[in-house]
């Protein structure tokens, strides 16, 4: 095609692709505020509210994990418990085995588990299982009457010849045709061999075109091509030509390079002085063009296509090399005219041209990305076996009659080309020993595991040195357990006092549980009055507790409310302020329905004694109704009001949408508070800040702390911590030398966490697992934490 009708088609695109383009932004605008923080159509997990507060086995782990790794195409069905979106997206799968440590344990140095706690937005319990994990992982059976398409492709696999089974092109892709975005460059591929990427020295100064983080199998492939001629500067871009995926060009423009041409290469760019006289056309020019031409969601193909995009200085992060699709031996690259004669039937750069036409060259690499994508790896092969590679299938003798196929998980992965791999300590792994590594270290496991050139579709990381220490360090770990308990347990308490003569434990009650659901109390007689210990199911009881009855009148006498005064205490204001901005609570809000009298009284004490509540402070506030009757007494008989998912939603949606209403009753018991989980952030802070709403309900509120697979706070501790004797048997101790190393190797430990994390690809499915402990005496549970890697993590 001439440069002027190029021009002309040009502007006919540009008209087509503004309008479209102009739709498109305005869809995946829509789709991204829908969404949330979760890029458009990228994979992620999601765990219904009731299976949430169940924990999870290892059998229902590992249907997540043959789910993200086979999907429906595989013939698995979703996980019964949760629900992974856009599993076609998942490009593997990686599993972390964290020996020792308890849900217990997590909360506990949850401070010093910042990448734990701030990375994965999906926690649910662990029940810890009897045997091997990572055994239990790699030998788990995928339903024989679930995969049938698995069983088709162990035959095929059988029926493939020897010289075809170990074939580059086969030993890369597999077997199966498969959609495009499974022949797409990795990012690890591109950064290894030098391709242009965004971020890595030497591309600083590179135009990045406007592309979607993901693409899907049905989107458009455009076929690329340039010319470049030698200057002062090296080979710099003298034409460039862009065909859409029906072959049509859209773009063929020449290209005045920036400073002095030393040869124009005419032989093989078809480029003479004459042609360039004339042009006026930058380098900036055609990259504009080119980025209002290409889709949002385009994949570029060509032929070596690294040194068209240095030559353009684009960044694209889609693309397909025809020159690594028709693989050779020992990384060695078929030239672009041998693929045209040989695949195509097509002559191209023949000896009577004045050099390459790079449209030509474009629409030959598109059309062999189109064959190779349409037809598949193994027919590819096959059919052009003697041609290109230069051996035939030799007739081979009949092997012996195959044994059944294996339904195993890490036999299946194998069977479909995808790697397994465990990294860990020495242990009884039902895995091949040539896909086992050893190692005594979670420095070596991750020292190992980032050495790999190609990251293991699936891999188990066992991480042991936590449990190590703990064995080393501390050897009544029973004793241990129960301090961990204790500390949680203490945040949960306050003190209160003192309650006028003969106040009893029942009318204590009646106050407090005004906060929350109050677990139990303790009377303390001492010289200066009648005290109590109050201990709340939930930690937003506590929180509420000493924000709102502080200071409160009884009887004429004011009570203080305060938290214990322990050591393990001193850092409870910035484990409040990191649970407040959990990600699993960022848009939820606690809430405890009150009598009016109930409300009134304590807003009238809090005035008294100076303690006026700031509605624009999100700690806690007391919201007050214009409707309430305030003639009951404070203790009175009357049942305490009752909450119901309409009366919750009626309430607080006038300050904005309301995506779920937890109840959190127990069986028989009237429910008093709820935990309300807004559309966005920016609704529960209204909400926070409605203490004069006058369509509000009496109710108090603050933002919630409790993680939504917690039904309470307590939920954590043990029946083991009810000592009532002090001194050691209370839990109650200073901070020892063992607690500070152990809080330096649970620092160490979220490190290691962390850089694994960051090493590995998008659209990787992440799984951290807690083990807890289990024993005929005791199970403790563990903790599963879960993300899929992408761009923005």
């Amino acid at each position: 095609m001439e440069p002027s009708s190029a021009a002309t088609s040009l502007r006919e695109k540009r008209r087509r692709v503004s309008s479209t383009a102009h739709e498109t932004a305005k869809r995946l605008k829509t789709e991204l505020e829908g969404a949330g923080a979760h890029p458009v159509r990228s994979p992620r997990i999601s765990v219904p509210l009731d299976r949430l507060q169940q924990p999870i086995t290892l059998n229902e782990l590992t249907e997540l994990l043959h789910y993200a790794a086979l999907g429906k195409t595989g013939g698995i069905q979703q996980p019964s418990w949760c629900r992974l979106h856009h599993q076609r997206k998942v490009k593997g799968v990686n599993v972390v085995i964290v020996e020792g440590l308890t849900q217990s344990h997590f909360y506990k140095h949850y401070l010093t588990l910042r990448h734990l706690r701030t990375n994965y937005s999906s926690r649910i319990t662990f029940s810890p299982p009897s045997q091997n994990v990572a055994s239990g992982i790699f030998s788990t059976e995928v339903p024989k009457s679930d995969a049938p398409s698995l069983s088709k492709t162990h035959k095929e696999n059988c029926e493939i010849p020897k010289a075809v089974k170990f074939h580059p092109v086969i030993t890369k892709f597999g077997t199966r045709p498969r959609g495009l975005t499974a022949y797409l460059l990795t990012q690890e591929e591109m950064i290894q061999k030098k391709y242009p990427f965004r971020g890595m020295p030497g591309f600083e100064d590179f135009v990045c075109t406007d592309s979607v983080d993901c693409v899907t199998d049905s989107s458009p492939l455009y076929g690329l091509d340039c010319e470049m001629c030698l200057t002062e500067k090296g080979n710099e871009l003298t034409r460039v030509s862009l065909v859409d995926s029906d072959g049509n060009c859209v773009l063929d423009d020449l290209v005045k390079p920036e400073t002095r041409i030393l040869n124009y290469m005419t032989k093989f760019s078809g480029i003479t002085a004459a042609m360039l006289r004339p042009i006026t056309t930058t380098l900036r020019d055609v990259q504009a063009k080119l980025r209002a031409l290409l889709p949002r969601d385009a994949v570029l193909v060509g032929h070596s296509i690294n040194f068209d995009l240095v030559a353009l200085k684009l960044i694209h992060p889609h693309l397909i090399d025809t020159a690594l699709l028709y693989r050779k031996e020992f990384g060695q690259k078929f030239k672009l005219k041998i693929l045209a004669e040989t695949i195509l039937k097509r002559q191209i750069q023949t000896e009577e041209m004045k050099g390459h036409h790079p449209t030509e060259d474009a629409v030959a690499a598109l059309e062999l990305a189109q064959y190779f994508i349409k037809t598949g790896p193994c027919q590819v092969v096959e059919h052009h076996l003697e041609e290109l590679w230069g051996y035939t299938i030799e007739e081979e003798f009949p092997d012996p009659p195959a044994a059944t196929p294996s339904h195993r998980f890490a036999d299946i992965l194998q069977t479909l080309g995808r790697s397994v791999a465990f990294i860990g300590k020495r242990s009884d792994v039902d895995l091949d020993l040539s896909h086992q590594q050893w190692h005594n270290s979670d420095k070596e496991v991750l020292a190992s595991f980032r050495r790999q050139t190609e990251c293991p579709f699936l891999s188990v990381l066992q991480f042991s040195s936590v449990s190590d220490h703990l064995k080393r360090c501390v050897p009544h770990q029973e004793r241990q357990y129960q301090r961990v308990c204790a500390n949680l347990r203490d945040m949960c308490v306050v003190f209160a006092g003192p309650f006028p003569a003969g106040f009893s434990e029942k009318e204590v009650k009646q106050h407090f549980r005004c906060c929350g659901p109050v677990r139990k109390i303790k009377m303390l007689s001492t010289s200066g009055g009648v005290h109590a210990e109050v201990e709340f199911e939930l930690l937003e009881g506590a929180v509420l507790a000493l924000k709102t009855l502080n200071g409160l009148s009884l009887q004429g006498q004011s009570i203080k409310v305060q938290r214990p005064v322990y050591e393990s205490m001193l850092d409870v204001d910035l484990t409040l302020d990191a649970l407040t901005h959990d990600v699993l609570n960022t848009s939820h809000l606690y809430a405890v329905k009150s009598k009016p009298s109930v409300t009134e009284r304590i807003n009238n004490s809090a005035k008294i004694n100076g303690n006026t509540f700031n509605a624009k402070c999100p700690s806690a506030t007391c919201v007050k109704t214009t409707n309430g009757s305030h003639s009951a007494k404070v203790n009175d008989k009357r049942l305490q009001p009752e909450l119901s998912e309409e009366t919750v939603r009626e309430t607080f949606g006038h300050f904005g949408a309301v995506e779920r209403i937890i109840l959190p009753a127990k069986p028989g018991k009237h429910t008093r508070h709820a935990y309300i989980k807004f559309e966005s952030s920016e609704v529960k802070h209204a909400a926070l800040s409605s203490s004069d709403d006058s369509r509000t309900e009496d109710y108090i509120i603050c933002p919630s702390l409790t993680p939504p697979h917690l039904r309470s706070w307590v939920t954590l501790t043990t029946s083991a911590v009810d000592t009532e004797g002090e001194g050691e048997g209370s839990g109650h101790m200073h901070i020892s030398s063992q607690d500070q190393e152990i809080e330096l190797v649970m620092g160490k430990l979220d490190r290691c966490l962390g850089r694994l994390f960051r090493s590995l690809p998008e659209c990787t499915l992440s799984v951290v697992v807690l083990l807890g402990h289990d024993s005929a005496d005791d199970q403790r549970p563990g903790l599963c934490l879960m993300e899929i890697k992408s761009g923005s993590r």
